[in-house]
């Protein structure tokens, strides 16, 4: 027969050696993650300039070296920007970057767009040649914290640039301390061997298949 609806109600006894043996368990595993953290980073002395790489399908190779250079902009570090291919393009990051930031971070526009939208592959090398002279200027300068090369790769893909210039300078010139960012699809091997860091964006959706076209404050 059930309790009278007015009955009290009776709750189990919360055990309290219980709880307090899980958080002990866990105190204990996270103080054996810190100390086998503390003793790798013992290990690692000083900073260096990177040769950074964004590549692959997926989206977000753009966004993550932009995310750098605020980063930059945040610490008043120097950085500057060398757009190729899509500097033609109206983006966010140029207008933030230009209406407010002038003063810590060059943005240089370079590309005319994609080369199915030029047509004209004499001027797509003759843009990116002279977007490579102005990146070798920006990191030559030893001021600038971080320079951000955006789409160079689809610049080395389609051999606008030759691979092997752009390894040796960057082996031999690039000052200590310089971060260079260098975005876009399908990065070359040389440059991913030169590299320090090297992240892969996969797609594994993107709008675009699904009839959506590019939108700003998404993809520019």
């Amino acid at each position: 027969m059930p309790p009278p609806e007015d009955a009290p109600q009776v709750t189990a006894p919360q055990d309290d050696n219980a709880s307090t043996d899980e958080n002990a368990r866990h105190a204990r595993k996270m103080a054996k993650k810190k100390a086998a953290r503390d003793k790798i980073m013992a290990t690692k002395e000083g900073d260096k300039g990177l040769i950074i790489v964004h590549t692959g399908a997926g989206k977000g190779k753009s966004s993550s070296g932009f995310g750098m250079i605020l980063r930059c902009i945040a610490h008043e570090m120097p950085c500057a920007v060398v757009q190729f291919i899509k500097g033609a393009w109206d983006t966010g990051e140029r207008r933030i970057i230009e209406a407010n930031f002038s003063d810590l971070c060059e943005f240089h526009a370079m590309g005319e767009g994609f080369t199915w939208e030029t047509q004209d592959r004499a001027r797509d090398v003759a843009m990116a040649a002279k977007g490579w002279e102005k990146s070798k200027e920006l990191i030559r300068d030893p001021s600038n914290r971080l320079v951000l090369l955006d789409e160079i790769n689809i610049a080395l893909r389609y051999d606008y640039l030759d691979i092997a210039e752009v390894v040796a300078f960057l082996v031999a010139e690039k000052p200590p301390m310089t971060h260079v960012v260098m975005t876009g699809r399908n990065a070359k091997p040389e440059l991913i061997e030169v590299a320090d860091l090297v992240t892969e964006m996969t797609m594994i959706k993107h709008p675009f298949r699904s009839g959506i076209k590019a939108q700003p404050g998404v993809e520019f």
